[in-house]
C-alpha cells in the first residue's frame, strides 16, 4: 500500500528521494539535504528500477534524478518517474548537466523541474550543499499567489491575433513542448519565446523548438524579422524587443535593467507587443518562479489584447502565470495543451 500523501502544510519537511548509481553521492546529497531545514531524506536508490518499486510504496514531494546510471538512463526512466510521481518535482542532478549540454535542455523538456551540475567526487564540498538545497527550497517553497476560478473558455475559429508572445521559466520547457505538439501544421502565425535559460543553451533550445513545432526556430539578433511560419527565442544575454518597421515588425535585442531583474525578461517582450500589436496581440505565460511577464501581460491587456497563462495543475511552479492573473484579472487559465488549441483556433478566448 502506498503511504500517506505528503502533508501540503509548508511547515512540515518536504520528502526527497534520491537516484544516483554513486554510494558516495548519495550520501553526499543525503548530508547536504539533512544540513538544511527544508526538506528530508525518504529513500536513496541505485537506478531507475529502484525508484519505481520506492515510488510504488511511497509518495515524496522532489526525485533528485541522475542521468548516466547502468540500466536504465535518467533521461529514458523520466517520464515513468513523473507518471510514479504523482506530482512530484523531479531535480537532475548529473555531470551531464553542464552548460550547453543537449541532455539538460532534453531533460526540461522531458518534464523535469530543474537542473544541478554534479560536481566530480573529489570535488563534492560546501558549495553543492548550498545549490542543492537552494533548489531544493525554490522547488518546495509555497505558492502565496491565491488560485481565481478557472474560466470556462471556447474557441471558435477567427483571426483575432497575429502574433504569439510566450514566456516561461522554471517548468516552462515541458510545458511548451505540450503547447507546441498542440499546434497544426497550418498554424503560421509568428511566434515569440523569451525561456528564462543561461546563453550557451540556446542553440540547443531552439532547435529542439523547431523540431517539436515542426517550424524553423532560430535565436533572435538585433533585426531580426517578425515573419509568418517563424518562431524567434530570445538569446540568453538580452532581452526581445519588438519595434514596427513600417513594412512589418522586428525585433531589437536591449539589455537594459528590467523590473523582474531577469535577462532576458518576459516583461519587455510583452509590453513591446502592446506597443506594436496591441488587440492583435496574445501573451501567453507558462510555468516559472516570480512574477517575470506581469507587468508586460498588463500593459497588452490594456492595450486591448489577450492574455492566457497556463494552470496551476500542470505547472511546477505557478509563481507567473499567478503573477500574471494578479495584474490582468480578465486572462483565461488553461493546460498548455489547450492553449495550443486557443492558439490555432486564432479567437481570444471568452469567458
Amino acid at each position: 500500500m502506498a503511504s500517506k500523501a505528503p502533508s501540503p502544510d509548508p511547515d512540515q519537511p518536504r520528502s526527497v528521494l534520491i537516484v544516483d548509481d554513486s554510494a558516495v553521492a548519495r550520501a553526499v546529497m543525503a548530508r547536504a539535504i539533512d544540513s538544511g531545514d527544508r526538506c528530508v531524506v525518504a529513500g536513496a536508490v541505485s537506478d531507475a528500477n529502484a525508484a519505481l518499486a520506492f515510488l510504488a510504496r511511497h509518495r515524496v514531494d522532489v526525485i533528485l534524478l541522475d542521468i548516466e546510471m547502468p540500466g536504465v538512463d535518467g533521461l529514458t526512466a523520466l517520464p515513468d518517474l513523473i507518471a510514479a510521481g504523482q506530482g512530484a518535482r523531479v531535480l537532475i542532478v548529473s555531470s551531464s548537466a553542464a552548460d550547453g549540454g543537449a541532455a539538460t535542455v532534453q531533460a526540461l523538456a522531458l518534464g523535469a523541474a530543474d537542473t544541478l551540475v554534479k560536481p566530480t567526487v573529489g570535488a563534492f564540498a560546501g558549495r553543492f550543499a548550498d545549490l542543492l538545497n537552494e533548489r531544493l527550497n525554490r522547488l518546495v517553497a509555497a505558492e502565496e499567489v491565491p488560485l481565481p476560478p478557472t474560466p470556462t473558455t471556447v474557441v471558435v475559429p477567427g483571426d483575432d491575433f497575429d502574433v504569439v508572445a510566450i514566456g516561461a521559466s522554471t517548468g516552462g520547457i515541458h510545458a511548451l513542448s505540450q503547447l507546441l505538439r498542440a499546434l497544426p501544421a497550418e498554424f503560421r502565425l509568428p511566434m515569440l519565446i523569451t525561456q528564462h535559460l543561461p546563453e550557451s543553451f540556446m542553440p540547443y533550445f531552439a532547435a529542439q523548438v523547431a523540431v517539436l513545432a515542426g517550424r524553423p526556430c532560430e535565436v533572435a539578433e538585433d533585426h531580426s524579422r517578425i515573419r509568418p511560419g517563424r518562431i524567434l527565442v530570445a538569446p540568453g544575454r538580452a532581452h526581445m524587443r519588438i519595434v514596427s518597421m513600417g513594412d512589418g515588425a522586428a525585433i531589437r535585442l536591449s539589455t537594459a535593467p528590467a523590473a523582474s531583474g531577469c535577462l532576458p525578461s518576459v516583461d519587455p517582450m510583452l509590453e513591446s507587443l502592446a506597443d506594436v500589436y496591441g488587440a492583435r496581440g496574445l501573451a501567453v505565460v507558462l510555468s516559472g518562479m516570480g512574477r517575470d511577464g506581469a507587468i508586460g501581460a498588463a500593459a497588452l491587456a490594456a492595450a486591448g489584447g489577450s492574455v492566457v497563462v497556463q494552470d496551476r495543475a500542470s505547472s511546477v511552479i505557478w509563481g507567473m502565470p499567478g503573477a500574471a492573473v494578479q495584474s490582468c484579472p480578465g486572462a483565461a487559465i488553461l493546460p498548455p495543451d489547450r492553449i495550443g488549441a486557443l492558439m490555432a483556433g486564432r479567437r481570444r478566448p471568452s469567458c
